[in-house]
C-alpha cells in the first residue's frame, strides 16, 4: 500500500479555522518548492487562490524586523507597486498559531523569467518598477538606521578568508579549484573598498534576483518576498537585479542593463558610471557566500550566483570598459 503524505498541522488547523479568521473556506492546497527553509503553499479557497507562508524559527529570530519587513510589503502594494497584499486580522499581518509564524497573501499570477528569456522590455520595465519601490520606501517615512546591513569587511580579514579556503581544498584534495580562489584574493588585495562609504545608504529589498519577480508579458507582475527588506544600500538592489539578467554563455549584455538604468532613472536617481562601483561592491558583499570549498555541489541557484561571482572577479579591470557611463 502506498504510503500517505503527511500533512503539516498548520494546514488542517486553518482548514477548521480559516473561514472564522480570514472569511474564507480552503478548499485544498499544493506545496510550492522555490525558496529557503520557509514553508509555502498554495491555496485554494471558495474567495480565489492566496498563498500561505510559514516562517522557519531559525531563518527569522528578530520578529519587529520581519513585521517591519512585512508592513512595508503592505504599504508598497497600497501605494501601486505591483506585488502581493497581504491579509490582515484585526490589523496584524503575522500572524502565530500552533507556534507557528505564518502569513497569507494574495496569490500573484506570472512567470519567473530566466536569463536566456529576457529582453530590454521587460529590463526597462523592472527598472521603472525597482526606482518606484525605492522612492517609496526612503520617502522620509521610515526614518534612517544607525548602520546599513552591509559592512566592509576589513580587507586583511577577507584575505586571511580566501587563505583558509585554499588550506581547506587542499586538505579536501580539491586543488583543482584553488585558481578560482587566487582570482577573488587577487581582486580583494586590490580593489578600492574605500568607495563602498560613498555609497547613499537607504531602505532596500535585499533580495531582487530573477526568482522573486514575475513577468507578464513585457511588464512586472510582482516583486515577491520582501522578508530581507531592511536599511542598507539601494544600489545592490540594483547591481543584483542588472547582474541576475545580464550575465548569459559568459557575456555581460549591456543593452539590458542600460534598459534596466533607462528605466529606473524615471523615478529615481542613479548617476551614470555609478554600475561599476555598485557591481564591485556586490562582488564583495556575496562573494563568500558562493564561492567555496564545496561549491562543487550547488545546486543550480548556488551555481548561478557562484558563475556571476567568478564572471566578476575575471572581468574586474574591464568593468568600466564594458558599462562605459551607462
Amino acid at each position: 500500500m502506498a504510503e500517505q503524505a503527511v500533512i503539516h498541522p498548520l494546514l488542517l488547523s486553518l482548514q477548521e479555522k480559516s473561514e472564522l479568521l480570514f472569511g474564507f473556506k480552503i478548499l485544498s492546497w499544493a506545496p510550492i518548492s522555490l525558496g529557503w527553509l520557509n514553508l509555502k503553499w498554495k491555496l485554494e479557497t471558495d474567495q480565489g487562490e492566496f498563498l500561505l507562508k510559514q516562517y522557519h524559527a531559525k531563518r527569522y529570530s528578530n520578529e519587529d524586523v520581519l513585521i517591519r519587513a512585512l508592513e512595508q510589503q503592505q504599504r508598497l502594494f497600497s501605494s501601486g507597486l505591483p506585488c502581493p497584499e497581504l491579509l490582515a486580522v484585526n490589523g496584524t499581518i503575522l500572524h502565530t498559531f500552533l507556534d507557528e509564524r505564518f502569513v497569507i497573501m494574495q496569490f500573484c499570477t506570472g512567470e519567473i523569467v530566466k536569463p536566456k528569456d529576457i529582453n530590454i522590455h521587460k529590463m526597462y520595465d523592472l527598472g521603472l518598477v525597482t526606482g518606484m519601490m525605492h522612492r517609496i520606501l526612503n520617502d522620509g517615512s521610515l526614518g534612517a538606521e544607525g548602520h546599513t546591513q552591509f559592512i566592509t569587511q576589513n580587507r586583511q580579514d577577507r584575505i586571511s578568508h580566501w587563505s583558509n579556503v585554499i588550506e581547506e581544498l587542499k586538505v579536501e584534495n580539491k586543488t583543482h579549484l584553488i585558481s578560482q580562489i587566487e582570482l577573488h584574493m587577487k581582486l580583494t588585495k586590490t580593489i578600492d573598498i574605500d568607495s563602498f562609504g560613498k555609497s547613499i545608504p537607504g531602505w532596500s529589498h535585499r533580495d531582487l534576483w530573477a526568482d522573486n519577480l514575475l513577468f507578464k508579458q513585457d511588464q512586472v507582475s510582482a516583486v515577491l518576498d520582501f522578508d530581507r527588506l531592511n536599511y542598507d544600500y539601494p544600489e545592490i538592489d540594483v547591481s543584483r537585479a542588472i547582474l541576475s539578467w545580464s550575465i548569459h554563455n559568459g557575456n555581460f549584455r549591456t543593452e539590458l542593463a542600460s534598459a534596466f538604468l533607462q528605466g529606473y532613472r524615471t523615478v529615481n536617481e542613479f548617476p551614470a558610471g555609478k554600475l561599476v562601483s555598485s557591481l564591485r561592491m556586490l562582488w564583495y558583499l556575496e562573494s563568500v557566500w558562493w564561492i567555496n570549498a564545496n561549491m562543487e555541489h550547488h545546486n543550480n541557484v548556488q551555481a548561478r550566483f557562484a558563475e556571476e561571482m567568478a564572471w566578476l572577479a575575471k572581468n574586474d579591470e574591464q568593468l568600466p570598459a564594458i558599462l562605459g557611463d551607462i
